[in-house]
This record gives structure tokens, sequence and C-alpha cells, in this order.
């Protein structure tokens, strides 16, 4: 008995991906950039752990759905063919009440912000169930993503300041690009794979052209953001942060130049380093420049 509900929680746990927490990480640092831009560095320890918190459920909960949207994909796929849904540990009912009840625990997380951070949270719901299905229709589903990836800086600001500046939407498109990116690199993973299956993604719609996109969508962030850092008169630590974040995009190309599969999954986890690069760039401008 005890046993067999060790198992099935972990099956909850891989579900949810708990052994992946990249992903959590990547929708994380755009947050956590917009905290601090929104709050001037000293954000209130509610709106953070808020927001921490509210991050780790959504993007949990998003693992739930889109496994639950993929059940009949993921076996055909190297990458997923392991998951708890493809190799039926769990029922699919399963995975909607494990999402269910994690949307909930962020709902109510949500509820003690003001009404504007509330109101957004229902657009981030609505994209956090479509993005999974997304990838029947749109050719560029990456862009989806960055969207539904995005969400969570006009929600901080929003919080904040209890409205959504411009360099709060200036730097959404910048996460836009950063995420078509390194998802573009992820989906090179794949594309074998889901070119069999019939699944659309930016690898498989570019071909040839996939590094250059990916050249080009992450040169348009850094400029992006550093238009952001520009807009919010931000010091030297900053620019510092971001250049450190060039680096460490530059050592990608040489990962997905030959497009293997090893090479373009070490790329896509590189950007863990970017978004914390900036991040902590952010973090020591506001303590000791300030604006």
């Amino acid at each position: 008995m005890l046993n067999s509900l060790q198992l099935r929680l972990s099956s909850y746990a891989r579900l949810i991906r708990m052994d992946k927490p990249i992903g959590a990480c990547l929708l994380l640092w755009p947050t956590l950039w917009a905290i601090w831009m929104s709050s001037g560095g000293a954000p209130s320890a509610h709106i953070f752990w808020v927001f921490v918190m509210g991050t780790f459920l959504m993007r949990s909960a998003g693992c739930a759905i889109n496994d639950y949207a993929d059940r009949d994909y993921d076996p055909h796929v190297k990458r997923t063919a392991n998951r708890p849904l493809a190799t039926k540990e769990i029922a699919p009912w399963e995975a909607l009440v494990v999402a269910t009840l994690l949307v909930l625990i962020a709902f109510g997380l949500v509820l003690t912000l003001n009404a504007l951070t509330i109101k957004l949270s229902f657009i981030a719901l609505f994209l956090a169930i479509s993005y999974p299905f997304a990838k029947r229709f749109i050719s560029v589903p990456q862009a989806y993503l960055g969207v539904t990836f995005g969400v969570g800086i006009p929600m901080a600001w929003a919080s904040a300041v209890d409205h959504i500046p411009f360099v709060g939407y200036v730097t959404m498109l910048a996460n836009v690009f950063w995420v078509l990116a390194y998802d573009t690199e992820y989906a090179m993973v794949d594309r074998d794979d889901d070119m069999g299956i019939g699944i659309k993604t930016s690898a498989i719609l570019f071909g040839k052209y996939d590094v250059a996109m990916v050249f080009i969508f992450q040169t348009t962030f850094l400029f992006l953001m550093l238009a952001v850092g520009i807009m919010s008169a931000l010091g030297i630590f900053y620019y510092m942060g971001l250049a450190g974040a060039t680096v460490a995009i530059a050592f990608q190309y040489p990962m997905i130049k030959y497009r293997l599969r090893e090479g373009c999954f070490r790329a896509f986890r590189q950007n863990n380093l970017v978004g914390g690069m900036i991040f902590f760039g952010l973090l020591l401008d506001k303590a000791f420049v300030g604006n």
C-alpha cells in the first residue's frame, strides 16, 4: 500500500516536472526582472513570495495540462516517451485533477493582490490552458509560449504600482523574442519526431534557417533589454549583467551549429544563465546605484 502511494506520488512529481526545474526558472527570471524594476529594487516580501510560489505552481499546472493535451503524441517522441501519461502510469483525469488543484492554490495567492493583478491572472490562466493546444494550429507556437511565459511581467508591474507602464510592455516583448530563441533550440531537439507526428514548431517552419532565426531572435531580445535599461535609467551593473548574458548567448552557437540533439538541448539549458545574469545585474544595480 505504502509502496503504491509512493509510486503514485513519484508519477505526479514527474508529471509536474519537479525533477526538471529549468522551465520554472525560465518562467521566473522575467517576472523577477519586473518585480525589481517596478519596486525600485525593494519589493515587498508579500509580492515577492506570491509571484515566486505562483510561478512554480502555474508552471507545474501547465506541465500537467501539456501532458494531458499531448498524451497521444508523447509516446512517439524520444524525449517525452517516458512521461507518466505516455506510459499510462496515471490516467488522464488524474492530470486534470492535479492541474486544477495547482491552479486553485495559485489563484488563492493572487487574491491577496490588487484588482488589476487579479484581472490579469485570468488572462494568464487562459494562456496556460490554451498553449498546449496551440501546437496543433499555429506554425510558430513558440511565439504563443513567449506571451504565456511573459504575462508575469505586466502582473508584477500591476501588483506594485497598479498600472502597466510602457517599459513593462517592452520588457514583455523582449521576453517573447527570448522565448522564441530558446524554445526554437528546444524544438530542434524534437524536430525529426515532431515532423513524423504532425506537430507544428518553429524549428520545422524555419528549416535550414533555424540557427539564423535563433540569432535574429536573440539579437532582438538583447537590443530590447538594452532599451529597457535606457528607458529605466539603469546603471552600470545592469549593463554588466546584460553583457554577461550576451556572452552566454554567444556560447550557444557552437552548440546548435550542427543541430545535434544533445547540443541543442545544452544550448536551451544555457538560457537559465542568461536570465540569471540579467537579474543579478539588475539586483546589484538597484542595490548600489538605484534610480
